[in-house]
C-alpha cells in the first residue's frame, strides 16, 4: 500500500523491520546516508521482531493440565493453612462414611475402596510436612503417587521432546532479551489545527479544496540495544533521528557502563551526528535512603562549544515518599525540587522549578484502579510560559501492552490530544495538535473521541476475538477431558450411593431439632439451565456428560455438623459427591435450606466460601 502526505512517502511492507527501514529512508532526507545505514542495521537486528506475542497454545496447555487435577484440601474440605489436627479430624469424618469395612455389599465395598484410597492418599500427603510442602509448591501437575512418595510422572517420548523444545525456546528468548534489552520509541507529531481553527489567507481562498488539511509536522525515532561485555561492563548502542517540517537531524551514540560496586556505577558515552559529543554519568548511594546522580557532557556543534552539568540528590523521606533536588546547567539552567508519593492506589508528584528561560510549579495525580488495570491521570502546571491542565487514562490491554490517551489544555499551547501505545519496551506516541486556542469543541472531541473509539474497537473487534478464543479453548478442554469427566461422574455417583445411610441419619437428626436441612442444591453453570439437574441423589440425571448443572443435595447434607455447614474457599467440584459438569465454565452453587422450619436460599460462586445458616438468606413468605 502506498500513500503520500506532505513531502513524505511511505511504503507498507510485510516485515516490521523493513517497514521501519523504509521510514528512515523516506522520512529523513536531511540525515546523512551513512547515519541512516547504521540506524537501519541496528533496527534490523533489534527491532519489533524480538517482541513476540505470548504463545497462547503453551498457556492453554499449561492451564489444561491442571483443570481436573485433584485438590486434596478441597476434597477433605479444609483450608490450605489447616493445622494437622483439623486434617486428621476431616480424614476420620470421611472414613466413617467411605471406609470399606463399613459396607457389606460387594458392589458398595468396591466403590468404597476406590474413594477411600483417594481419601487416604490425600491424608498421607497432607499429614507429612515434607510431602505437603512439595504438594503446595508443585501441585498435582506432572506428579503421581507411588509408594506414597511424590515422583515425576513418566512422560511419553513425544511429550519429552515437546517439553525440551519449549524450554529451549524460552531459554533462548530470555537469553537474547537479557543480552540485548532492546528499547525504542517512535513519536509522530500531527498538526490537525485546520479541523477547528483553520488558517485563512488569500492563497487559501484561491485554492481551498473544502477539506481540512491534516499533516505530519514531525517524526522522531529512538532505538537502543545493550551488549554485556563482562559481569561488570555493559555496552549500549543507541540511535536517534528526528525531522520537523522537512529538516532532519540524527545522532548515534555508544556508551559503556561499569558497575563499580554495589553502591554505584559510572558510564562513559560518546556520539556523533549534530557534532562530536562526549559525556560522563555516575550514580552513588550515600546511605540506605539517599543517592546522588550526576551527568556531564561537552559537545562541539556548528554554533560552537557546548557544555552542561546535571546533578540530582534523592532521598526517601517516608515509606512511600521520595524527595528529589535537581540542578541543571547549560542552555536551560534550572534548580528544581520535587516530592513523589507512590502508594497502592495513588501516585502524587509535586514539582517546583526555578530556571532560565522558564519557571513553573506542577502537580500530578494518578488514581490506580488495580482490578480494571486502569490508571486515571491529571496534571496542573503553571509558570512563566503560561498554564496548562491535562487529564487522561491509561489501560492495560494485555500482559505486555498498554494504551493511553490524554488531553492537554493550555495557554498559549492550545488543545492537544496525546495517544500512546506501549508494547513491552517499545513506545509509540502520537501528539495531535487540535487547536492553538482553548475552544469548547476541540476539548469535547478530544475527550469523547478516544473513549468512543476504544469502546467500538473493544466491542466489535477485541471482545469477539476474545470470546471466540475462549469458546474454542473450552471446547478443546471438554473434548480432551470427556473420558476423565466420565470417570469423575462415576466416582461422584459412587460417593452418593455410599452416603445414603449417612444422609438419612443426619437429615433425620436435623429435622428432629429443627436444624439445618438441605432442601435442594444445584452446582454448575446455573445461567444455562436451572432445570437441567437430575433428581435428588443423581448428580447428572439421564443427560449424561452433556449436563451442565448437577444435583448435590445429598453430599451437602452429609457435610452438615451441629446444624452448621462450612465449605472453604476452593472449587466445590473436588468435594466428595461433586464433579465438574462444565469444564472451563464459570460455576455457581445454589442452595435452598430450612433452618428453624424457615426457608432460606443463597447462591455463591465456585471459589467462594460458604457458611450457613445466615439470617440474610431467609426468604420472606407471605
Amino acid at each position: 500500500t502506498h500513500f503520500t502526505f506532505m513531502n513524505f512517502s511511505i511504503f507498507f511492507v510485510q516485515s516490521n523491520q523493513s517497514f521501519r527501514a523504509k521510514i528512515f529512508l523516506q522520512f529523513f532526507p536531511g540525515v546523512s546516508s551513512s547515519l541512516c545505514f547504521l540506524l537501519i542495521v541496528e533496527i534490523l537486528l533489534t527491532g519489533l521482531g524480538e517482541i513476540e506475542m505470548p504463545d497462547m497454545d503453551e498457556e492453554t496447555d499449561n492451564e489444561d493440565g491442571t483443570l481436573m487435577d485433584d485438590d486434596y484440601y478441597a476434597f477433605l474440605n479444609v483450608p490450605r493453612d489447616a493445622p494437622q489436627d483439623e486434617i486428621t479430624n476431616a480424614y476420620r469424618r470421611l472414613s466413617k462414611t467411605f471406609h470399606p469395612d463399613k459396607h457389606q455389599d460387594p458392589l458398595r465395598k468396591k466403590e468404597a475402596e476406590m474413594i477411600f484410597n483417594k481419601i487416604r492418599q490425600a491424608y498421607e500427603v497432607l499429614k507429612d510436612p515434607h510431602q505437603r510442602a512439595i504438594y503446595d509448591s508443585v501441585g498435582m501437575k506432572g506428579l503421581e503417587t507411588e509408594g506414597w512418595e511424590i515422583i515425576q510422572r513418566t512422560k511419553t517420548p513425544a511429550e519429552i521432546r515437546e517439553e525440551y523444545e519449549r524450554l529451549a525456546r524460552q531459554r533462548e528468548e530470555r537469553r537474547l532479551q537479557q543480552r540485548t534489552n532492546p528499547k525504542g520509541s517512535v513519536t509522530v507529531n500531527v498538526n490537525a489545527v485546520d479541523l477547528f481553527n483553520p488558517y485563512m489567507d488569500d492563497y487559501d481562498d484561491e485554492f481551498d479544496s473544502g477539506w481540512p488539511i491534516i499533516e505530519v509536522s514531525g517524526v522522531s525515532i529512538n532505538q537502543s540495544i545493550q551488549a554485556p561485555l563482562t559481569t561488570k561492563d555493559t555496552a549500549t548502542i543507541a540511535g536517534f533521528v528526528n525531522t520537523h517540517n522537512g529538516t532532519g537531524s540524527g545522532v548515534i551514540s555508544i556508551a559503556n557502563k561499569r558497575q563499580i560496586s554495589e553502591k554505584g556505577w559510572v558510564e562513559v558515552h560518546g556520539g556523533v551526528g549534530s557534532g562530536p559529543l562526549l559525556g560522563l554519568k555516575a550514580l552513588r548511594t550515600l546511605g540506605k535512603r539517599v543517592f546522588i546522580q550526576g551527568d556531564s557532557y561537552i559537545q562541539y556543534a556548528n554554533s560552537g562549544l557546548r557544555a552542561g552539568l546535571d546533578g540530582t540528590l534523592a532521598m526517601q523521606v517516608g515509606k512511600s515518599t521520595m524527595g528529589y533536588l535537581t540542578w541543571q546547567t547549560g542552555s536551560s539552567s534550572s534548580m528544581s525540587t520535587s516530592i513523589a508519593r507512590d502508594t497502592e492506589r495513588t501516585h502524587v508528584n509535586f514539582t517546583f522549578l526555578l530556571g532560565v528561560p522558564h519557571s513553573y510549579v506542577s502537580l500530578n495525580f494518578t488514581w490506580k484502579v488495580a482490578k480494571a488495570d486502569l490508571k486515571i491521570k491529571s496534571t496542573v502546571k503553571a509558570g512563566t510560559f503560561g498554564a496548562e491542565v491535562s487529564y487522561g487514562a491509561e489501560k492495560k490491554i494485555s500482559e505486555q501492552s498498554t494504551v493511553s490517551a490524554s488531553v492537554c489544555i493550555g495557554v498559549p499551547s492550545g488543545v492537544t490530544l496525546r495517544l500512546r501505545l506501549t508494547r513491552a519496551t517499545q513506545n509509540y506516541l502520537i501528539p495531535i495538535q487540535l487547536c492553538d486556542e482553548v475552544l469548547p469543541s476541540p476539548v469535547f472531541y478530544a475527550t469523547v473521541t478516544p473513549l468512543l473509539a476504544y469502546a467500538i474497537v473493544k466491542k466489535l473487534i477485541i471482545d469477539p476475538m476474545k470470546n471466540e478464543e475462549i469458546a474454542t479453548k473450552r471446547q478443546r478442554q471438554k473434548d480432551t477431558y470427556r473420558n476423565r469427566m466420565a470417570e469423575k461422574r462415576k466416582e461422584a455417583q459412587a460417593a452418593i450411593n455410599l452416603m445414603s445411610n449417612t444422609f438419612s441419619r443426619i437429615r433425620a437428626e436435623e429435622e428432629a431439632r429443627r436444624g439445618l436441612v438441605i432442601v435442594s442444591a444445584e452446582y454448575g453453570k446455573l445461567d444455562a439451565a436451572n432445570t437441567s439437574a437430575g433428581p435428588s441423589g443423581d448428580p447428572s440425571g439421564d443427560r449424561g456428560l452433556d449436563v451442565e448443572v448437577i444435583d448435590v443435595t445429598v453430599p451437602l447434607q452429609c457435610l452438615v455438623k451441629d446444624s452448621k455447614l462450612i465449605v472453604h474457599d476452593s472449587t466445590k467440584s473436588q468435594l466428595a459427591g461433586f464433579y465438574d459438569p462444565c469444564v472451563g465454565e464459570d460455576k455457581h452453587l445454589k442452595i435452598q435450606y430450612l433452618f428453624h422450619s424457615q426457608l432460606h436460599q443463597t447462591t455463591i460462586a465456585d471459589n467462594e466460601p460458604l457458611r450457613i445458616p445466615r439470617q440474610s438468606h431467609r426468604i420472606n413468605q407471605t
